[in-house]
């Protein structure tokens, strides 16, 4: 979708979205036809009107305009109108810019590159008009933050592309590809490194995930530089399984669509694809584990024990707990290679535990500090993306131990899977470091089989503008 600023309202236009937050906001003859129509403020199903569309909202801000703004485009995508219309002050009040990028881009995506017969490629145009003597803003202003909030919003569109991608058309290498190419467009950094460096460096665990595969894992390390001198570092570790058949403990048929494991390392590349058009003044690292967990004569086994990169002994009791294995290196190797960092993520389709814990649309978050944690909390309700905080507790700790190894890398119990799992990760975290930490388990928010809000069936995108609003709002 096309979105243009404009400063008075064109005659061209082929139809016109109408806010509603109150009936009585409208002329009289107007909302008695609402009313005999069945329309209703509580509910975001548009009804159109002649050349108008009206939808109603609880609030005009936030989530509630956002999926408003979504059902609409989602039903316009479908009729023949090019031009569509909306005035940025609705019932007095002016609505945000941000809120109606993410309602109508988001909302308006398609995933159809499988399909024989593709969607119209009917590019929509949306006109958003400002009466700038009447704004808050000035008219660079609404520039430049429209800009920005295209690039937020076209890189969550790029990670449901990749998410959504078949792992016969996305593996390890399509990985490396792409951050090359987000690296070149953007002036990022840009290091990537094969099983050799892998099996040089120590990195045992994550190399044995991919050992299996006709794939060569790859180690993916992104940087991104502000202009400016750096306030500080984040860290963002990505755990990219293309495909997990989860190895020789291998899943039930209903348990094998797993495209959307590399869910994690996808996000990374599109919070750094945003950065250097948001122009934010931290340095920030994307590192991915790409990988492909197979089985076949050279996979690696339930029993065998694996050195990660800090020299801790892995018991492996479950293949399909490789996710965890991954990520065990890639953080052994960000905390090894960047030095005084500030905030470290780690961001997985780890557990379905952590889906039965908080529901198919939260991300769950575990970690050591408190304080880290309302920073995030912040930015979850600014970005719209639903986080929840999962405690760890001493009686979950030695669910991890091994008689053979340090630890394990499953619990021999399936209660508090998702909080074992970040146990599992905290013996990977250097002890300078734990309470700059963050465990992002986003299995239930980074891919959902239906349509839900302004997400669509498939990949959301989750971690993007979680992370970014983050960063934009951190003070040292």
């Amino acid at each position: 979708m096309n979105i243009v600023l404009v400063q008075s309202k064109e005659k061209s236009i082929d139809i016109e979205i109408v806010v509603v937050k109150n009936l009585k906001d409208l002329k009289k003859s107007i909302s008695k036809k609402l009313v005999t129509l069945g329309f209703s403020i509580n509910s975001s199903e548009p009804l159109f009107l002649d050349n108008v569309v009206y939808v109603g909202v609880l609030k005009l801000k936030g989530e509630d305009l956002k999926i408003a703004l979504s059902s609409v485009v989602q039903k316009i995508a479908k009729m023949k109108f090019e031009k569509i219309y909306i005035n940025l002050t609705q019932s007095k009040k002016e609505l945000t810019l941000k809120d109606i990028v993410e309602g109508t881009v988001l909302g308006s995506y398609i995933f159809d590159k499988y399909k024989s017969k593709t969607s119209a490629k009917n590019t929509k145009e949306l006109i958003l008009n400002i009466d700038i003597s009447k704004s808050k803003h000035t008219q660079n202003d609404l520039v430049q933050e429209l800009e920005q909030r295209l690039s937020i919003v076209n890189s969550v569109n790029m990670v449901r592309d990749f998410v959504n991608t078949t792992p016969e058309d996305f593996y390890p290498d399509t990985f490396a590809k792409n951050a090359q190419r987000i690296a070149k467009e953007n002036n990022l950094e840009c290091k990537i490194y094969g099983e050799d460096y892998l099996e040089k460096n120590g990195m045992n665990a994550m190399n044995a995930v991919g050992r299996a595969s006709r794939h060569e894992s790859k180690l993916i390390h992104l940087t991104y530089k502000p202009k400016k001198p750096s306030k500080g570092k984040i860290v963002i570790v990505g755990k990219g399984l293309t495909y997990d058949c989860c190895g020789l403990s291998l899943k039930s048929t209903g348990g094998l669509s797993m495209k959307c494991d590399k869910s994690g390392g996808c996000a990374v590349l599109g919070i750094l694809n945003a950065l250097s058009t948001l122009n934010y003044e931290y340095e920030v690292h994307g590192i991915i584990g790409a990988v492909e967990n197979m089985i076949g004569g050279d996979a690696y086994k339930p029993d065998d024990v694996l050195v990660a990169k800090n020299g801790k002994t892995i018991e492996v009791r479950n293949t399909d707990a490789e996710g965890r294995l991954v990520l065990a290196d890639c953080l052994c190797y960000a905390q090894d290679e960047i030095k005084d960092i500030d905030y470290i993520f780690d961001m997985a389709t780890l557990t379905g535990a952590c889906i039965v814990g908080l529901g198919e649309y939260t991300t769950g978050v575990m970690g050591h500090s408190e304080k880290f944690k309302k920073k995030l909390l912040t930015a979850s309700k600014s970005s719209g993306e639903l986080v929840g905080f999962l405690p760890s507790n001493r009686y979950l700790l030695n669910k991890m131990n091994s008689k053979v190894a340090d630890i394990t890398n499953s619990s021999s119990s399936r209660s508090g899977g998702a909080i074992t799992a970040s146990i599992f990760l905290d013996n990977f975290i250097k002890k300078e470091n734990k309470k700059k930490w963050l465990h992002l388990d986003i299995a239930g928010a980074a891919y959902r089989e239906e349509s839900w809000g302004y997400n669509p069936y498939g990949g959301t995108g989750a971690g993007v503008r979680l992370i970014l609003d983050f960063i934009s709002q951190i003070k040292k």
